[in-house]
């Protein structure tokens, strides 16, 4: 399906008005780029001391916005214009000029495989050679990902690997609960998943309905499990089967290197949270810190079990000692 997509152009005092407006007028789904500097909050949500260099706010706001390629976009558009031509009356949009492309669903997302596993939008139509495959429907848009990033799939393929029936899993930055959805749909147990971010809860009820995953199955907590004794309280001591820990930039565009710092530091961690004998697998890592994450989890007191790798990416599993 292709999109016609709209780049509006205004001011960051502006951008909340701006993306009210359009939503009154039923424009869902909006994309806000801004050279705003991060809060403390969003800062302390990143999992990292090291933060990228930023552009200077200059007070420039973008809001990308998205119409299917059938709608009246002239007739749309027009609406969309005048309303910021009468809220022009009371605040400062700015320029408001509106530039406009076409992109497809491919820019955003596409269904794909993990092995014998397919990962569609709820939307899509499964294809009849493809009935016979474990059908997992998450759907872009969220603040999280579907699922298609190497270290998610490196991760779900040792999940698969090391799961059992009587499995319960933690799921370190859960974000849209795909982890520990599948461990479930692969037989285990349970599922417990951590995010920094409070959107997490919704992104993973949101995902587990869709999936047909009874809510007596799982739960989410949102905090840091690195350096936060609460949470780590609440998730629990020697209780997991397995730990899954898969780190990802996300829209922070932050170095991979920071990345695999990030699992040096929560892996002395979350060794607490295993049980004897339980698996740990940690993605995330970029090819060349892969030494350091190796030796992280010796260092640790863990047996190193394997070392997969998908394009740059590596997973590296391990086990307490019984």
């Amino acid at each position: 399906m292709k999109w016609n997509k709209f780049r509006l152009k205004t001011t960051t005092a502006a951008e909340d008005i701006v993306s009210s407006i359009l939503s009154d007028l039923g424009i869902e789904g909006v994309e806000i780029e801004d050279k705003v500097p991060l809060t403390q909050k969003e800062k302390e949500q990143m999992f990292v001391d090291i933060l990228p260099e930023t552009i200077p706010d200059d007070g420039t706001a973008f809001i990308n916005f998205y119409l299917e390629e059938g709608e009246d976009k002239d007739a749309v558009l027009a609406k969309v214009l005048e309303e910021l031509a009468g809220m022009r009356e009371f605040v400062d949009l700015g320029p408001c000029t509106i530039e406009e492309s076409q992109t497809e669903d491919v820019d955003w997302v596409k269904q794909f495989y993990v092995d014998d596993i397919l990962i569609i939008p709820s939307w899509e139509q499964v294809k009849p050679e493809d009935e016979g495959k474990m059908i997992i429907h998450i759907d872009p848009g969220t603040a999280f990902g579907t699922g298609m990033h190497e270290t998610t799939q490196l991760c779900i393929r040792q999940i698969k690997k090391y799961v059992t029936d009587t499995t319960r899993i933690l799921d370190v930055g859960c974000g849209s609960g795909i982890l520990g959805m599948l461990a479930l749909k692969f037989g285990a147990a349970y599922a417990v998943g951590t995010d920094l971010d409070p959107c997490a809860i919704d992104a993973t009820h949101e995902n587990m309905k869709e999936n047909g995953v009874p809510k007596e199955q799982y739960e989410v907590m949102i905090g840091n499990i690195i350096d936060d004794k609460a949470i780590q309280d609440q998730v629990g001591y020697a209780c997991y089967d397995i730990v899954a820990a898969k780190i990802l930039a996300g829209c922070f565009s932050l170095s991979a290197n920071i990345l695999a710092d990030v699992l040096v530091m929560l892996t002395p961690v979350i060794v607490s949270q295993l049980k004897p004998g339980g698996i740990y697998i940690t993605s995330g890592i970029i090819d060349d810190k892969e030494e350091v994450v190796k030796q992280a989890v010796a260092d640790a007191g863990l047996e190193l079990l394997d070392v997969t790798y998908q394009g740059e990416w590596v997973c590296v599993t391990a086990r307490k000692s019984e």
